[in-house]
């Protein structure tokens, strides 16, 4: 460069007021210099990916490190951390939960949500509950938002009605891996047993159950408002449980299998 402009390496220094000594260094990659700031960096952010930088900076403080603020807010930027990001929840690998069925009422739940619209274009959304040994409907809540909340407070009139279940399979969405849901679950002694992310066929029971629904009602129908869907779900439901023979039940309609466990369990 100093050759181009037509000046010595002497001169160009005094211009720009550099040393020589510096002018001939090495330059060294920030990345080696600071291995330790961003390893103390991603220490921190392990705990969540959305934590800002004074989040960071105090966590990598309480971790032990001892660097300057300064020094940690320059390598936080390098790393472009202090640009907005979106950072996709990390599921925990989930055991795979054989799907054979306990022949023994409330030893198995099985949860699952369906999304549909009324016919001015409103979405509202539809939280199944069966029991897998009898492929029984225990509920569906039909709402415009189900939260966590809601599905627990579902889930407990279900348990009043029905008694409460040993276990709970359900997949990965957001309302039920929620801290409350899980909270509860366990003040309630109930497992949850999730299915792998992207393997709907391990909670296949209720995906059939779906499938169902869908046909027999949800596609069968224009509905104008959530009163309508509740009522015509209610008594299909009705006739879900107490009529409709099913196939895997050798015919029988849920309710009637429901009576052949009970009379099994039923010491003699």
């Amino acid at each position: 460069m100093t050759e181009e402009k037509g000046l010595s390496v002497l001169r160009a220094c005094q211009v720009a007021r550099l040393s020589r000594a510096a002018y001939y260094k090495p330059g060294v990659c920030w990345a080696v210099r600071d291995a330790a700031v961003i390893e103390a960096i991603n220490a921190a952010l392990q705990e969540s990916a959305r934590w800002g930088f004074w989040k960071c900076y105090d966590r990598i403080r309480n971790l032990g490190y001892r660097f300057n603020h300064k020094r940690v807010h320059r390598v936080y930027c390098q790393m472009k951390l202090n640009l907005p990001r979106r950072a996709k929840r990390r599921l925990p690998n989930r055991e795979r939960h054989p799907l054979a069925v306990v022949p023994e009422i409330n030893a198995v739940w099985a949860l699952d949500f369906m999304r549909d619209t009324l016919y001015g274009g409103r979405v509202f959304r539809t939280l199944n509950v069966i029991d897998e040994a009898n492929r029984g409907a225990l509920g569906i809540d039909i709402a415009v938002s189900i939260p966590a909340v809601r599905v627990i407070a579902f889930v407990e009139q279900l348990i009043d009605l029905h008694g409460r279940p040993r276990a709970i399979r359900c997949d990965n969405g957001p309302e039920l891996i929620s801290e409350a849901f899980s909270a509860w679950c366990k003040t309630k002694d109930i497992e949850l047993r999730f299915i792998q992310p992207g393997k709907p066929d391990q909670n296949a029971y209720i995906e059939r159950f779906n499938r169902t629904y869908r046909e027999e009602v949800l596609n069968a129908y224009l509905f104008n408002s959530l009163a309508e869907v509740r009522e015509i779900t209610e008594e299909w439901i009705d006739q879900y449980n107490e009529i409709r023979p099913h196939d895997a039940l050798g015919s029988l309609p849920p309710a009637r299998y429901r009576e052949r466990l009970l009379g099994a369990e039923t010491p003699v």
